[in-house]
Parts: structure tokens; sequence; C-alpha cells
């Protein structure tokens, strides 16, 4: 779509929609159109403009002095910022706005060079992340389609699987985890990003991927007798009925601590079953098996 609203460029960018209003007025860099019903929206051009613009604004450059800056002055102003979390954020503006241009060589591009300068686990945490968060605010406004989503987030999944595979340590962690999805759960970034932390920390890993019935997960807990099992809870299908779930875990994995996180377990009210411990966040996880 090639249609935000002045919300969604609030969410996008961090800019307040009052502010946007005022530079619309005072400078020439946003020229929304309008809607039969008077309703502003802008462009994906703009979009891009708009998450440059706010970028040097943040770190230093006044708004009256982008305003009279070509299009290639800013990407060069941009390029001199040598703040690091400057440098962070041009790099997740550059994959928002190679996401709406669905350009994924440029997306593979940026993630390359930041894997290769910063490493795995820092580009999970300073750029894959806070990406994904901007690619559901994409989502819930109608902006990228399942396709667009499928197709970048199995680039970022890749770029995990290769960094698990290569993984090589001399630390050595008397302990197994065993990892899985549930039935319903598809999305695997977040689990794939703890099975690297955890391998890369000399843990034994055992990777059953998605969509794993409980049947099938307890007879991998008996035939394996993991010290962990783990599993992170991004987005199931409106049949999963969570409940239920916990209570076929509780029941049938007895005697191996099951750890769940995710945004299920931070909106579930109840206590969970015998032998199941929710954590609020993936740093919460890595203390937690850190300390046992």
């Amino acid at each position: 779509m090639d249609a935000f609203t002045i919300k969604d460029l609030e969410n996008l960018t961090g800019i307040k929609a009052h502010t946007i209003r005022i530079w619309e007025q005072r400078y020439r860099f946003l020229k929304p159109q309008r809607t039969q019903t008077n309703i502003r929206y802008y462009t994906n051009e703009e979009l891009k403009t708009l998450l440059n613009i706010s970028l040097l604004n943040k770190y230093g450059f006044k708004i009256s002095h982008i305003d009279r800056m070509t299009v290639e002055e800013i990407r060069e102003k941009i390029n001199t910022l040598s703040d690091a979390q400057a440098q962070q954020e041009r790099v997740i503006n550059d994959l928002v706005q190679a996401m709406v241009d669905l350009d994924l060589e440029r997306i593979e591009k940026a993630l390359a060079g930041f894997i290769a300068t910063k490493g795995m686990e820092r580009t999970v945490l300073q750029i894959i992340f806070p990406f994904l968060e901007k690619i559901g605010i994409l989502w819930l406004t109608g902006h990228i389609n399942p396709a667009q989503e499928h197709l970048v987030t199995n680039l970022i999944r890749q770029k995990l699987i290769v960094a698990i595979d290569t993984v090589h340590t001399s630390i050595k962690v008397d302990r197994s985890i065993l990892f899985f999805l549930p039935e319903g759960e598809h999305h695997e970034l977040g689990l794939l990003f703890m099975h690297y932390l955890l391998k890369s920390r000399g843990l034994q890993t055992i990777y059953l991927g998605a969509n794993v019935p409980v049947k099938d997960l307890a007879y991998i807990v008996n035939l394996k007798n993991p010290d962990i099992v783990y599993s992170h809870l991004t987005a199931t299908t409106s049949a999963f009925q969570f409940e239920k779930f916990l209570n076929q875990v509780s029941q049938q994995i007895t005697g191996t601590p099951v750890i769940l996180s995710g945004l299920l377990t931070q909106h579930y009210k109840k206590t969970p079953p015998t032998g199941i411990e929710f954590k609020k966040s993936l740093q919460e996880v890595i203390e937690h098996l850190a300390s046992v």
C-alpha cells in the first residue's frame, strides 16, 4: 500500500503527529494528499523521507537546514553520523525503507554488513528485534501483506540458521535444553535466536522446530531427557487454546521444567500449572538459565 496515516508515521518514526503537522506548514519536504473525506495520507516516499529527516534531526541537524538539502545531501549526512546509536537507527530505518519497497537485496546487504562487524547476537538485539517491531506496526496498519512478511522473516531466519550451524565455542555446560513451538505456532525467530544464544554459551541444544503436537514433544522429552524444555510464543492461530495447551504439557511432561515466554504468557492472568514457568522476556530466560 502507499497511503500512510499521520498516526502510522508517528509510530514508525517516533515523531509526534502534532510535530509532523507543524513541519508540513513550515517546510516543503512533506506534502500529504487527502482522501475524499479530507483525511491526510502519505506516500511510501514521504515515509522514507521522514525516516531520514527524523534521524538527522535527532542527532543535531536543524529542520530548517535539512529542508534546504537535496535527497543526496541528506543521504550523505546520514552516512557521516558517527554515534553508535545513530548508526543502529540508520540501519533499522534502511531496513524499513527496503521493506516498503520489498528490496530483498538491500535488506540482505544491510544485515550482512552489521553481522560482519558486530556479530549475530548484537545484530539481533540491536537491529532485528527493533526492525521486527516496526514490521509489526506495518502489519497492523495494513501496509504489508503476508507474502511480504514471509519473504523478510525467512531471510532473517536463514541468517540465524547459518549462525547456529557455525557456532564454535570452547565452553561446555553440562545442561541440555529442548526447543519447540506448539501446534499452530510458526513464528520461529525468537526461538531460533535463543537456540543460537544458548548454544554459543555452551549448552547442549535439541531443536524440534515449529508446529509440534504435545504428544510428540512428550515422546522426545522421554527419549532425550533434557534438563529444560523451552518455547517462545509469538502469534498462534485463532484456534489455539492456550489453557488447554498448558494443561496438556503439565500432564504429559512430568519431571522436566518447562519454560515459556512470549506475548501469550504476558497476557495470561492465572497461575501456570505445575511444572510450567513463565518468563516475561528473552533476557529473563537467559538470566534464569544462567543461574540453574
